[in-house]
């Protein structure tokens, strides 16, 4: 029997990245609180944080915290909109700059990619020298630091890369990457959240490592298909290849009514048809989106867009259709015929758990 070429994969996760480059454009911004999100109007906003410095951290303040807790926790941060057409900008260059290190790129968000070096790297030592160049380029080029996961596979990388940020190098034994999940939390592994969590918890299963002893049968009886993409990844077999794929910066889905619709109720109903349509197509790119955003048009061509950062990542049709009226509500009351309406998402990520795995 063949036996199968040994690979090393990177994770590399830009740190703090809408943070980093606010901070890049203003290095006053260096070492303080820094909340990229909703304007908190003195305690009073509506509206998530995005994401905050390491430095806002240490107040206690985390993405999809409420704007209004983040001020009360700490006023004297300093408060940004997300710009995100510039985060796109940099993400494109940083991006362009990693797919030179490896024999295959797969960006899986805005700030984060994996590269296959299986050909550039023939052991473990190696690879850390070439993970050290990176991260020098990335610094010295784009002025951002970045946190890189070595590992067997996709998952155990990407694992590794969070385990010591920011500007970290975390190495995966390329022989024993099961030892090496195995004393961590199963709260590490992507995908795995707190609804997850808990169920696994009530089964005795906290860590990695009782993950490890539950048979696989077992797991896809209570998850189905995502049981056997949790057992390759706690057992460290999974074997999902880094390929290059087109990461969508947003998807849409718009209506045009055939004659302008005065009663808003028919607006409402088209919007929520849309995301009907919009929550499927985001299903088949397998992403999941962090931006919910609408757009109308009246009859005489005035137009108008509005959008919402969501606490954290979601595929959810229900949040879609919601917030999508939510932010239509808005133009109810002017009671003018309505031309267009759509429905937006962006702020997109590859969504971990649809990955299909090496099952048992």
């Amino acid at each position: 029997m063949q036996q199968e070429t040994r690979r090393i994969i990177f994770h590399v996760d830009l740190d703090a990245f809408y943070v980093s480059v606010e901070t890049r454009g203003n290095p006053a911004l260096r070492g303080l609180p820094v909340v990229v999100g909703a304007d908190p109007e003195r305690g009073m906003g509506r509206g998530v944080v995005i994401t905050c410095s390491y430095e806002a951290r240490k107040f206690g303040l985390k993405s999809g915290m409420p704007i209004s807790r983040a001020w009360k926790l700490c006023p004297t941060a300093v408060y940004l909109r997300a710009n995100f057409e510039l985060y796109e900008r940099v993400s494109e260059e940083v991006m362009g700059t990693l797919k030179g290190f490896g024999d295959s790129f797969e960006q899986t968000g805005i700030d984060e990619a994996f590269l296959d070096v299986s050909g550039r790297a023939a052991d473990a030592e190696e690879a850390e020298q070439l993970a050290l160049v990176v991260k020098r380029v990335v610094r010295s080029v784009h002025r951002l630091s970045c946190s890189i996961g070595i590992g067997p596979n996709k998952s155990s990388a990407k694992i590794a890369s969070d385990q010591q940020k920011p500007d970290g190098l975390t190495v995966v034994p390329l022989d024993s990457p099961a030892a090496f999940l195995a004393p961590l939390p199963v709260s590490v592994i992507p995908g795995v959240g707190r609804k997850t969590q808990a169920f696994l918890k009530g089964h005795g299963i906290e860590t990695i490592s009782h993950l490890q002893a539950v048979p696989g049968k077992q797991l896809m009886t209570w998850f189905g298909k995502t049981g056997v993409w949790l057992w390759g990844v706690a057992n460290a077999q999974e074997r999902i290849p880094v390929r290059a794929r087109e990461m969508p910066k947003s998807l849409a889905v718009e209506r045009t009514f055939r004659e302008d619709v005065q009663e808003f109720g028919r607006v409402y109903s088209e919007a929520e048809d849309a995301a009907h349509e919009l929550a499927a197509r985001v299903a088949q790119a397998a992403v999941r989106f962090r931006v919910a955003g609408i757009k109308i048009r009246f009859r005489h061509f005035e137009t108008h867009t509005r959008e919402r950062t969501l606490p954290g990542y979601t595929d959810s049709e229900d949040v879609l259709k919601q917030t999508a009226k939510d932010l239509l509500r808005e133009f109810e009351s002017r009671n003018e015929a309505v031309r267009l309406v759509g429905v937006r998402v962006s702020g997109l990520e590859r969504d971990s758990s649809t990955m299909e795995t090496l099952g048992p």
